[in-house]
């Protein structure tokens, strides 16, 4: 994503979305309840003025995006749906934001949907994915099939959009290679970006009543951790970037009792960024060292990259000392290596 890109999240959440899948909480995430001003003008009025607020906020020369997101926006009633556009489009018309960005389902995409969309300063769709794995979308009640997401994907690349697929680690069935080949699949059906976010047990959802069942083992933070770093991986390794791992810290999500089990952490991103990085650090030492536990090892990271690669509070930089036993071991940063990409000197 472009430096000095913001988006303004305009969340919706549960609006036009007749699934309740198994995860699903969108209070909890997003830490906002829907618009309830009484009617379609007084929530335009209410989306008008949070985009202001956000705006005046904003630095000369940044790029701005009205985001919808929360819900299934595709899916809500026409005239609102519209009638929101409407919104955004007046601060694309004025100059103050460049573009509109929604999230929807992949089974709320149709030839029909993306030729209004087509009529706006629409750029990029997110599709919530989750998995392409038949089971686990059952499983999670997903209420479609990959087959969907696959035909989604399509059609909204051949729409000339932006696609940014998003999908989740840890659901129930989904096992590591089965998050790795939706990676890798998410990539081969043309997205330009990705979302990666490792399942969190919120109360009052179906997942939590598994859970205390025992129909359902949350991940621990080091599983989903571990997890979702293959994810990354798959899309590290097909250069697609990445904009989102985890959720967005909110006062919502830390307050007692917001989060029944499971794998949230304000700095889930950071931790499994620094995993990766751990990853390839280690199968470049034990390409260049073998067994050999002696003399200084320098580790190259990419510029700016430097605290992921020691990790958070050291944690790769003590793994890497338990590990290989270097005499010294040593983190500098190079221009000439790419994010997620390394290298090492042994002295």
């Amino acid at each position: 994503m472009a430096k000095g890109h913001i988006n303004i999240p305009i969340f919706i959440p549960h609006e036009g979305c007749p699934n309740r899948c198994v995860f699903c909480n969108q209070h909890r995430i997003s830490g906002k309840s829907s618009f309830d001003g009484g009617s379609l003008e007084a929530e335009r009025e209410a989306v008008r003025k949070e985009i202001s607020e956000v705006l005046a906020t904003v630095s000369e020369g940044q790029e701005a995006e009205v985001a919808f997101f929360g819900g299934s926006f595709t899916g809500i009633g026409r005239e609102r749906m519209c009638g929101l556009l409407d919104v955004a489009q007046e601060f694309v018309d004025g100059g103050r934001v460049d573009a509109i960005r929604l999230s929807t389902r992949p089974d709320y995409i149709d030839r029909e949907i993306l030729s209004l969309l087509a009529g706006y300063r629409v750029k990029t769709v997110e599709l919530g994915i989750q998995s392409m794995e038949d089971r686990v979308l059952l499983a999670a009640g997903r209420g479609h099939t990959a087959a969907d997401s696959e035909r989604a994907c399509r059609m909204v690349c051949e729409a000339g959009f932006s696609l940014v697929g998003q999908m989740m680690t840890g659901l129930p069935l989904s096992e590591p290679e089965d998050e790795k080949r939706t990676a890798e699949k998410i990539c081969a059906m043309g997205a330009s970006a990705a979302r990666i976010y490792p399942t969190v047990v919120f109360p009052d959802t179906g997942l939590d009543a598994m859970a205390r069942s025992g129909d359902y083992r949350p991940p621990t933070l080091e599983e989903a951790v571990a997890r979702t770093a293959g994810a990354l991986e798959a899309f590290a390794d097909a250069g697609i970037p990445v904009l989102r791992i985890g959720l967005h810290s909110s006062e919502s999500l830390t307050t007692p009792g917001s989060i029944s089990f499971g794998a949230y952490h304000p700095a889930m991103g950071e931790l499994v960024e620094g995993e990766l990085y751990r990853r390839k650090i280690e199968a470049a030492l034990k390409e260049r060292l073998g067994t050999i536990r002696t003399g200084t090892v320098t580790v190259y990271l990419p510029t700016g990259e430097l605290s992921k690669g020691i990790g958070q509070n050291g944690r790769n930089r003590e793994w890497l000392l338990r590990s290989f036993s270097p005499a010294r071991l040593l983190f500098r940063e190079s221009p000439a290596l790419e994010k997620y990409r390394v290298a090492v000197e042994i002295s």
